[in-house]
């Protein structure tokens, strides 16, 4: 069984009930349910943290990166400027997408640019939770074809 690790970043926490018009209502409760169902289902073993604080969740990615396969990570608005979680995203050895449920590229001019998607095998963006579903597909392809490098 593929085991991937999902880190979700500040504020997501609080989907539900912030900026509802670009998160909709959906709770971040309800979208890991809704990925640990669909994981479940093509057999994969998800693992999912959440942190409003930049050094616990470089932490979490230096975990991962010796327990799971490949990582999902939506780093939020660290996205933006967290040299350090780029840092951490560059020394781990696995496969890692960069997820976000918006996309920040129609958003606000600073949301256009990423400092950590450079150190990820790639991004999805745009699509609500399913940014999630379309990087567990990803991360499982790259791992059945023995795919292991970043960007």
């Amino acid at each position: 069984m593929i085991k991937i690790g999902i880190i979700n970043g500040p504020n997501l926490n609080m989907l539900g009930k912030r900026e509802q018009k670009i998160y909709g209502n959906i709770t971040l409760e309800e979208i890991n349910h809704k990925l640990k169902s669909f994981a479940e289902k093509v057999g994969i073993e998800l693992t999912i943290k959440q942190s409003n604080f930049e050094g616990e969740i470089i932490e979490f990615i230096q975990q991962f990166s010796s327990q799971v396969e490949g990582l999902i990570i939506n780093p939020a608005a660290y996205t933006h400027y967290s040299y350090a979680i780029a840092d951490a995203l560059r020394d781990c050895p696995i496969p890692i997408v960069e997820v976000h449920l918006s996309n920040i590229f129609s958003r606000e001019d600073f949301r256009g640019k990423s400092v950590t998607a450079p150190a990820c095998t790639g991004q999805i963006a745009g699509f609500g939770y399913h940014s999630y579903i379309l990087a567990i597909h990803a991360l499982q392809d790259l791992l059945k074809k023995g795919e292991k490098q970043n960007g």
